[in-house]
């Protein structure tokens, strides 16, 4: 082992490219000894994807211009395609790193590559000799003896069913399966809790975990690190950790800091913060009914990126409101920037697109304003009318009615509606 070298695991539910967990990188780096601190991103689990390239070349600049530590890329995107070179260039980089991360893409791909290398080896080795290893997202699913095929289940449309995983977690005794999104909430009107399974299909899963095993479930935008030398588990960002069996479960929110023999225990150690959810049930098979809401229901995930959006958005429209140009503009420049600071995210939605598509509506809405101008138009054609009006008055008091008629339709023909009553006249625009 490296002597004072940390020995880390960090599981990241989500966000593992994005702003919220920026600093959570940054302080597990800092860790590290002095920089620089070498750094590589296992590039598997997106290695099918066409845009493969460009998700390395974002992580890459998030983690040089965010988190301020440089990482270079382990590429093993597809093992028939590396040759022999390629191969043992990516494992000495792994295992010469003291930071490896791996975060979006499909889980079960990024197995089936690994699966016949010396991948799972080098990470061991990075636990017990020292080093952070960082999984996130799909990553994060492939850590226990089985993990959660989210695209082949809730894409696909397959039966519930684990698919054989790495089995990390169970050499440093966590015998769980790891369940990253767990408070998922892009499903609005149905449940997409638990890495988009909800509570019926995970009641499923449950049932086909061995009696010593439970669901290690992590928050969106949230960390749970692991320190293997301290034995302390500590929890940050957004949401909470969970550990369930059979639909019992323990919240650990974020700010805590506990025992590793709690999470080794899967919650049955007690003694921390926790909230006990559902009660056990039995589920025989597919047909077995599950409420779509567990009694005490697991806080849906808040969006950060859309909040910061919709905060921005309300900012600016409330200062149309009150024709606060500076103010609206402001709102603007601050979604800009924003937009930039998640634009190294992973996104796997449409968020970014809607986001774009409302500034563009607002950059619009103040353009039209710079026609018509901000200002009240009484407040503009007020002193002209109020004149005119005058001239009126005086010409319908002195009998001149006709030159009193001609005001008023010049009035007329600028848009403005004059009434006359018995306290005298008064106006609008048409």
């Amino acid at each position: 082992m490296t002597a004072g070298m940390p020995r880390i695991l960090a599981i990241m539910g989500s966000g593992e490219t994005a702003p919220t967990m920026t600093s959570v990188h940054a302080d597990l780096l800092n860790r590290l000894g002095p920089p620089p601190v070498p750094a590589v991103m296992l590039d598997t689990p997106y290695g099918f994807q066409e845009n493969a390239p460009e998700i390395s070349a974002k992580a890459m600049q998030y983690f040089r211009e965010n988190v301020r530590h440089p990482i270079e890329i382990a590429s093993f995107r597809r093992a028939e395609a590396t040759d022999a070179l390629a191969y043992e260039t990516m494992l000495a980089q792994v295992r010469q790193a003291r930071y490896v991360f791996a975060g979006p893409g499909s889980p079960t791909y990024a197995v089936s590559q690994w699966r016949q290398s010396a991948v799972r080896q080098a990470l061991v080795e990075k636990l017990e000799t020292g080093g952070c290893v960082t999984f996130s997202s799909a990553a994060a699913c492939t850590l226990g003896r089985v993990g959660l095929p989210v695209y082949e289940v809730y894409k696909v449309g397959m039966d519930p069913f684990w698919f054989e995983g790495l089995d990390l977690v169970a050499t440093i005794g966590i015998n769980a399966a790891v369940i990253p999104h767990y408070n998922n909430a892009e499903g609005g009107t149905h449940d997409t809790r638990f890495c988009y399974m909800g509570e019926r299909r995970l009641r499923i899963l449950e049932a086909q975990l061995r009696a010593d095993e439970f669901v290690l479930g992590v928050d969106e935008h949230t960390a749970l690190i692991l320190d293997l030398v301290a034995g302390s588990a500590t929890v940050r960002g957004n949401g909470a950790i969970s550990l369930r069996r059979a639909g019992r479960e323990q919240r650990i929110p974020a700010g805590e800091t506990v025992p590793i023999d709690l999470i080794r225990s899967g919650g049955d150690g007690g003694g921390a913060p926790a909230e006990v959810m559902a009660p056990p049930v039995e589920v025989a098979g597919e047909a077995a009914a599950a409420p779509a809401e567990s009694p005490r229901s697991v806080e849906r995930a808040r969006n950060p990126f859309m909040d910061g959006v919709d905060q921005r958005r309300a900012d600016f429209d409330s200062a149309l409101d009150v024709g606060d140009v500076d103010a609206a503009l402001a709102a603007l420049l601050s979604l800009d920037g924003h937009l930039w600071d998640w634009s190294r995210d992973t996104l796997d939605s449409d968020d970014m697109d809607r986001a774009r598509s409302l500034m563009r509506t607002m950059l619009v809405r103040l353009g039209g304003l710079a026609h018509t101008g901000m200002r009240d138009p009484r407040e503009v054609v007020g002193p002209f009318v109020e004149a005119i009006l005058e001239l009126r008055v005086r010409a319908r008091a002195e009998h001149r009615f006709d030159q009193a008629d001609a005001l008023r339709d010049v009035l007329a023909g600028l848009g403005v509606e004059v009434r006359d009553g018995r306290d005298g006249s008064s106006w609008e625009l048409a």
